[in-house]
């Protein structure tokens, strides 16, 4: 729709973008704090991710590929949100980063109950890390196949 991204953040939805941008002059302290709801616990958290010397740079200034996705999963965690969009979690990640990766997918989704993610991925390794309850595949746009999961 065209409701801009500040207004789809205050409706509860959070992305991880594929390819985030560079954020020159905004410390990635400063963007959690911006996002962060209720007793969120900025350091805390970064050390859970290996990012607490992150907290006073630039955000993504510099940053590794799994560096930036996990600057994007500290985001998401601030945020809270009951719609997550995952756009390519494990593009450019090593083994490593992605089940560090599928182990915050995971607290995200399962925070409070009724929240949501849709995961966007073309080789499906993070389903080795987060289960789906659907899941779909399109072919040349079109809805392929459409099936529930059963773990």
């Amino acid at each position: 729709n065209d409701l801009p991204i500040d207004e789809r953040a205050r409706l509860g939805i959070g992305i991880m973008f594929q390819r985030p941008p560079t954020i020159r002059g905004v410390k990635l302290r400063q963007m959690v704090d911006l996002m962060k709801q209720g007793d969120f616990d900025a350091d805390r958290e970064a050390g859970k991710l290996n990012l607490k010397t992150f907290l006073g740079r630039d955000v993504n200034l510099g940053f590794s590929g799994g560096e930036i996705k996990r600057s994007e999963l500290l985001q998401l965690l601030a945020h809270s949100p009951q719609l997550s969009l995952f756009d390519e979690p494990e593009s450019g990640v090593d083994l490593e980063n992605i089940v560090l990766l599928g182990k915050i997918m995971n607290r995200i989704l399962n925070k409070n109950k009724g929240n949501a993610g849709l995961i966007i991925t073309h080789t499906g390794y993070i389903f080795d890390y987060v289960r789906p309850d659907e899941g779909c595949i399109l072919v040349g746009g079109s809805l392929s196949v459409f099936c529930s999961i059963s773990l």
